[in-house]
C-alpha cells in the first residue's frame, strides 16, 4: 500500500519519536531500512516501497530542506524570487537514500519486490516554487505561464536529477520504481501536457535506456480523463489509478492490457466493515482482465487500524 511504512503501525511511531526530525530518520539509513520493513513483519505484502521523501531531490538539487512538526515540509530559498541557477547542488544528499535501498534488499526475501521511487518534475516543481506545499499550487502555476523559459529550465533540472536518483535506487538493489505526481489535477489539459506528460515520458525514455527491464509505474494523482493520455504518451510500464476515478471508466479507457495500481479510497479502509468488503470486491472485479496491482488510490492515514488493514489483505487474498 502506498505509504505502508509507518504512520499508522506504531513501532513506527516508536522509532519516529526516538529518532527526533522526519528528515533524521530518512538519513538514518538503518532506521529507514527498519521503517521500510516494519509493515512486511505484520503483513503478507508482496512488495516494500521504499521510506523517504520526494523532497530529497530538491535538497540535492541545492535548497534546504527541513520538516515542521505539525506544517509539513519547508525548502529554502523558494525559487519564486530566488534563481536556481544560485543554488549548489550536492548530489551526494542521495548516496545515503541508495544505502537504505541496498540495507532493505538485504533484509528481504528474494521473491519479494523492492519500489523505489521519486516525485514528478511538476509536483517537486510546485515545493521549489513556494517553498511548501499551497492549496491550489498557485505559485508553480503563475511562474509557468508568465516565465514558461526559466519554469521548464526548472522542470529539465529535476527531470535530469530524477533520472539518476532512480537508476542509482536500481543500482543499489530496487525491483521496480515510481513516479508520484501528487498535484497533476491541478493543471488544465494543456499544462498537463507541457509540464506533467513531456517531463515524464522524458525520465522515462532516459531511465529505460539504462535500465531497460526495470518497470516504471507513473501515478498521476486528479488526472480524470487525462489518464489515457498520461499513460498511451510517457512510455510507463503501469499506471495508478486515484480513489476519485471509477475502476469501471479506468478499465474500458486506458490501454488493452496495461497493469493498473489502485485504487481502494484509503478512507474505506479507516471505515473498515462490510463497506470495505464490497469497495475491494469491486475494485478486483473492475480490473478484472488486465494486470493489476491492489493498492490504495492514496496515502494510508495514520489513524487506519491495522485489524482493518488484516481485513482488507484477508479479503484481496481470498479473491
Amino acid at each position: 500500500m502506498m505509504r505502508q511504512a509507518g504512520r499508522y503501525l506504531p513501532e513506527y511511531r516508536e522509532l519516529r519519536a526516538e529518532k527526533g526530525g522526519f528528515l533524521d530518520l530518512v538519513y538514518d539509513t538503518d532506521a529507514a531500512a527498519e521503517v521500510t520493513l516494519q509493515p512486511l513483519r505484520r503483513f503478507p505484502f508482496d512488495a516494500a516501497i521504499l521510506f523517504s521523501d520526494i523532497l530529497i531531490v530538491p535538497f540535492a538539487l541545492g535548497q534546504d530542506l527541513k520538516f515542521v512538526a505539525g506544517e509539513g515540509p519547508r525548502l529554502s530559498p523558494t525559487l519564486d524570487t530566488n534563481k536556481l541557477e544560485d543554488l549548489t547542488r550536492h548530489p551526494e544528499r542521495l548516496e545515503p537514500i541508495y544505502e537504505t535501498v541496498a540495507k532493505v534488499r538485504a533484509g528481504l526475501d528474494e521473491k519479494q519486490t523492492l519500489l523505489g521511487f521519486a516525485g514528478s518534475p511538476w509536483t517537486v516543481a510546485t515545493y521549489m516554487v513556494a517553498g511548501q506545499g499551497s492549496k491550489d499550487q498557485a505559485p508553480a502555476r503563475k511562474m509557468a505561464y508568465a516565465e514558461p523559459e526559466r519554469f521548464a529550465a526548472l522542470i529539465e533540472a529535476i527531470a535530469d536529477m530524477t533520472v539518476d536518483y532512480l537508476s542509482g535506487q536500481v543500482k543499489a538493489g530496487a525491483d521496480a520504481v515510481q513516479l508520484f505526481d501528487s498535484w497533476s489535477g491541478s493543471l488544465s489539459p494543456e499544462q498537463f501536457d507541457k509540464w506533467v506528460i513531456e517531463p515524464n515520458a522524458r525520465i522515462v525514455k532516459a531511465f529505460k535506456a539504462i535500465h531497460p527491464d526495470i518497470p516504471v509505474i507513473g501515478f498521476p494523482k486528479g488526472a480524470g480523463e487525462k489518464l489515457p493520455r498520461y499513460a498511451e504518451r510517457t512510455g510507463v510500464d503501469a499506471v495508478g489509478v486515484d480513489e476519485t476515478i471509477d475502476p469501471e471508466w479506468a478499465h474500458a479507457n486506458l490501454p488493452a492490457d496495461l497493469p493498473v495500481q489502485g485504487n481502494l479510497d484509503p478512507l474505506l479502509l479507516i471505515n473498515g466493515g462490510e463497506a470495505l468488503d464490497a469497495g475491494v470486491d469491486r475494485v478486483i472485479a473492475a480490473f478484472k482482465g488486465r494486470p493489476h496491482i491492489f493498492n490504495l488510490g492514496h496515502g494510508i492515514d495514520k489513524t487506519t487500524p491495522i485489524a482493518h488493514v488484516e481485513r482488507m489483505i484477508s479479503r484481496v487474498r481470498g479473491k
